[in-house]
């Protein structure tokens, strides 16, 4: 991800009613793609059904917060984002972790259900972008969300191409290697939504402190 895909964008106050709507409906779908995959994964013996299933269910708890903040401050926003910004942080880091600890130990995937789960996480993720694509410029809140279901669905891909990996080779590591790549897609997200919540955050500081300042000249 570029630092050019992360300016400011419009404001949401004129969309926040279509915005909220999307935000229910994406909710429900990770909610439900959380319990799916997480039973999967455990079936399957799949770390990277396992990662992908904590991912939905901490977009699950980010759209919770972005409806939660939507038409507040610009402060309030961006305070939000950065929470998230540092929970993707820190799931990056769980998702490494884990999928280090796996690699030392025997197992081999169940590549069939591994493949099928993976293509309904797939298609329940683009069924997600395409509800936030018109949204995908708006504040580092709003643009957090997007960069959420972005990644999703290219980390869906890779779990379909690990399932044909681990059929090919008849070996666990492709489903490990997979897990690794999205543990650095949550970290490479984590550092931009960080970046731009840093940024607004500053910009609202700012703006107090000239208010401030203005005030202190008209009462001297």
């Amino acid at each position: 991800m570029s630092d050019g895909c992360c300016g400011h964008g419009p404001e949401m106050k004129d969309a926040s009613a279509p915005f909220r709507r999307a935000l229910w409906a994406v909710i429900a779908i990770n909610a439900t793609m959380f319990a799916v995959e997480m039973t999967a994964g455990a079936l399957a013996g799949s770390q990277a059904l396992k990662a992908d299933a904590l991912d939905f269910a901490a977009d699950t708890a980010t759209y919770a917060i972005s409806l939660a903040v939507l038409g507040a401050s610009l402060r309030v926003r961006a305070t939000a984002a950065l929470a998230k910004g540092a929970s993707l942080a820190l799931m990056g880091l769980w998702v490494f972790g884990s999928t280090v600890w796996a690699a030392l130990g025997p197992g081999l995937p169940d590549a069939p259900v591994m493949g099928v789960v993976g293509l309904l996480a797939l298609a329940a993720n683009l069924a997600s972008v395409l509800l936030l694509l018109r949204f995908r410029d708006g504040d580092a809140n709003v643009r957090s969300v997007w960069l959420c279901s972005r990644n999703d669905a290219i980390g869906n891909v890779a779990v379909v191409a690990a399932a044909l990996g681990v059929f090919g080779t008849g070996t666990a590591w492709p489903d490990l290697a997979v897990a690794g790549i999205m543990s650095a897609l949550f970290l490479s997200a984590s550092v931009s939504i960080l970046r731009q919540s840093i940024g607004e955050l500053r910009e609202t500081r700012g703006a107090a402190d000239g208010h401030e300042a203005h005030g202190a000249e008209q009462h001297p």
